[in-house]
């Protein structure tokens, strides 16, 4: 099964697809994963794989989107034990799950993030530059001098570096895809004809004040290369910062979606794959089939 899920790794990363490699690296009897045993997590709640019965995978669903969306890896350590479920310890989460058959499972969480996604249109030698300085710095960067290129739904950057080809049709489809950082690779002068030229086309203010132009924080760059780090520098310092705990603990971020196991009180994710159960009109989430048996059978003993 590791030989079956770790080929699917490469297919997944070539993919642009984020997902947490969830390893048992630990495990103390009674349970029934071993050290070893392995599964991924994608986006979407599906977990391929086996680190655990129902109730450890429910954990490892909830903590794996937490870091999957904090872009973050980290120890997942979980415990019948639920006075544990608040212990502080750097660097690993621990989690009191009260339907566990008795054991303690340790679990690394891998983050598997795609690297940030760049799009340069030109062939100038800033433009060969950026891609250049982007790879050196493990991005995804990808080179077009083809105005109607399409913009990949999670590009982070598009630098239009083409010296007066096509500038304003790309920036401005830029713009329409959402992407987050919008940049021209330009003199002041010439960058702000361009603005204007955008103007003409209807492109509103807000979305015009979003293009840097020119490109890149001013560190006095002269050369192309000097230019493109420049540019990368400003990709960087727009780019959302994570919140980190002062003592380096792994912290439970926020997931969309999170719903409380009526009957043992676990936290669970609100995910097509979870276990949940109808009773009337409302769905219900539960951390395993035990749980799930337990209000069905008797559904007014438990609050919604």
């Amino acid at each position: 099964m590791r030989a079956d899920l770790l080929s699917r790794v490469a297919g997944l990363r070539s993919g642009r697809t984020p997902f947490v490699l969830a390893t048992v690296v630990r495990a103390e009897r009674p349970t029934s994963a071993k050290p070893g045993d392995c599964a991924l997590v994608l986006a979407d709640g599906t977990i391929d794989g086996f680190v655990g019965g129902a109730c450890a995978e429910s954990t490892v669903r909830l903590e794996s989107l937490r870091l999957l969306q904090a872009g973050e890896s980290g120890l997942l350590r979980i415990t019948p034990r639920a006075d544990d479920d608040q212990a502080a310890e750097e660097g690993v989460r621990t989690v009191g799950n009260p339907c566990l058959s008795g054991g303690t499972l340790e679990i690394f969480l891998e983050a598997m993030i795609p690297p940030a996604l760049v799009s340069v249109y030109g062939e100038a030698p800033v433009a060969r530059a950026l891609v250049r300085v982007g790879h050196a710095l493990d991005w995804d960067v990808r080179a077009s001098i083809d105005p109607t290129t399409p913009i990949a739904p999670d590009t982070s950057a598009v630098v239009v570096a083409s010296h007066g080809r096509d500038e304003a049709a790309v920036l401005r489809a830029a713009l329409d895809a959402g992407v987050s950082y919008v940049a021209l690779v330009a003199s002041r002068r010439r960058a702000t004809g361009v603005l204007e030229e955008l103007a003409a086309l209807g492109v509103a203010p807000a979305l015009r004040e979003r293009i840097h132009a020119p490109a890149g924080l001013d560190i006095g760059a002269r050369t192309a290369p000097e230019i493109a780090l420049s540019v990368f520098a400003e990709i960087v310092e727009h780019r959302p910062e994570v919140a980190r705990p002062e003592d380096g603990s792994v912290t439970a971020g926020p997931v969309s979606g999170v719903a409380l196991d009526p009957v043992c009180g676990m936290q669970v994710a609100v995910t097509a794959a979870s276990i949940s159960a109808q009773h009337g009109g409302v769905t219900t989430y539960f951390c395993g089939t035990g749980c799930r048996q337990a209000f069905l059978d008797d559904p007014q003993r438990f609050p919604r």
